[in-house]
């Protein structure tokens, strides 16, 4: 395994981190609360055995389970292997006493003490202000640290650089943050601007969605003849994976992984990370696949499931996602089957009544009540 700087501190990471969002789970359903608890700790042990000593979590992943799983992965041992992160669902913050309310219950369901890294969730410039600000949460947060009841605070994002810059620069409590980046989203979200900021800073930064929600694992033919001309050899992961290392800015590189296959595969990709190892003919070909991916990929949906539930039942992401396969394999017919065998009649594009409080909550600000109508002529 290798170790890079974490920000300012007197402490180094591990290249890889393990993301506690997509445990397998006993009915297939990938966010499901009905987590398969046995192989579950099994990964993440093997993965702390095999060097990682990030893990990373938060209140509602797994329907409020994988805090739950995570804490009995860590005990016999484990807890003191890791640095443990989760993250304050900001977004059911109503009061200040929230802060202490929800952080008490996270640390009796991860069995412990005390929080590494916690983080504040899903920030964007309006939650920033009319929750963080409002509540005056970044005062208990002061006095959580005092107390010990977390070591480091930092905060996840989702929203324009220039609302990343506001949140950044304004405080002086931050240690690390976590943003979506991967060679597809270096102009999205706070981008490569926010992440060399924030390392200007000795802000740590820690990567979520490095394959763009799986998107970038399995690419269209062209693209992975691209990639498979290459002189190195490399999986379309780990080129992916290996882009963000390169970077010296970046910390960890979360996964979200869901099977143990997935874990070996990443613990190897992991150890054979450099930074500054890509020369001009690697990032030739990154910049030939971003290309090529940007003339197929109609809508830039991560499948972060921020838009659901929809209040009148449509499911979103899987409405995009099979758009988007439409575009990416040139097959409309496969997508079309797949929209009218997994999607009841209630949960297809053409039961979009443009409320509009899905296109609030999205990260990656798609109108998706625009992207309906588009959705339905081709697919419907």
């Amino acid at each position: 395994m290798q170790y890079r700087r974490f920000g300012k501190l007197d402490w180094k990471v591990s290249a890889l981190g393990f993301g506690c969002m997509r445990f397998p789970t006993q009915d297939g359903d990938r966010l499901s609360p009905n987590i398969d608890e046995a192989e579950a700790l099994r990964m993440v042990r093997h993965a702390i055995d095999s060097g990682v000593n990030y893990i990373d979590t938060a209140y509602p992943y797994h329907g409020g389970q994988s805090e739950v799983v995570v804490g009995k992965a860590l005990q016999d041992g484990y807890r003191e292997k890791v640095r443990l992160a989760t993250k304050l669902p900001v977004f059911l913050v109503q009061s200040t006493a929230d802060f202490d309310r929800l952080l008490n219950e996270q640390l009796k369901k991860l069995q412990t003490s005390y929080i590494d890294f916690y983080l504040l969730h899903a920030l964007t410039g309006s939650r920033w202000r009319d929750i963080v600000l409002k509540h005056d949460l970044l005062t208990r947060a002061a006095a959580a640290l005092a107390d010990g009841r977390i070591r480091h605070l930092g905060f996840s994002f989702h929203d324009e650089y220039e609302s990343f810059e506001e949140i950044v620069n304004g405080s002086d409590l931050w240690s690390f943050c976590q943003i979506q980046y991967n060679y597809m989203d270096t102009e999205n979200q706070a981008g490569t601007r926010g992440l060399k900021l924030a390392a200007s800073k000795g802000v740590a930064v820690v990567i979520m969605e490095p394959l763009m929600g799986g998107r970038l694992a399995d690419p269209p033919k062209d693209i992975l003849a691209a990639m498979e001309s290459f002189p190195a050899r490399r999986t379309a992961v780990e080129w992916a994976l290996q882009w963000l290392w390169d970077q010296p800015e970046v910390s960890v590189v979360l996964s979200g992984m869901s099977t143990i296959t997935q874990v070996e595969e990443n613990l190897r990709f992991a150890d054979n990370s450099r930074i500054q190892a890509f020369g001009p003919a690697e990032q030739a070909l990154i910049a030939e696949v971003r290309e090529r991916y940007r003339e197929r990929t109609a809508i830039p949906c991560s499948r972060c499931n921020y838009c659901m539930p929809c209040p009148n039942g449509v499911y979103i992401p899987a409405n995009f996602e099979f758009f988007n396969y439409a575009r990416l394999y040139d097959d409309v017919a496969g997508a079309r089957f797949k929209y009218k065998v997994f999607l009841t009649e209630e949960q297809r594009s053409g039961a979009c009544i443009d409320c509009g409080v899905c296109a609030d909550l999205c990260p990656q600000k798609i109108p998706i009540g625009e992207w309906m109508p588009k959705v339905s002529a081709l697919l419907a």
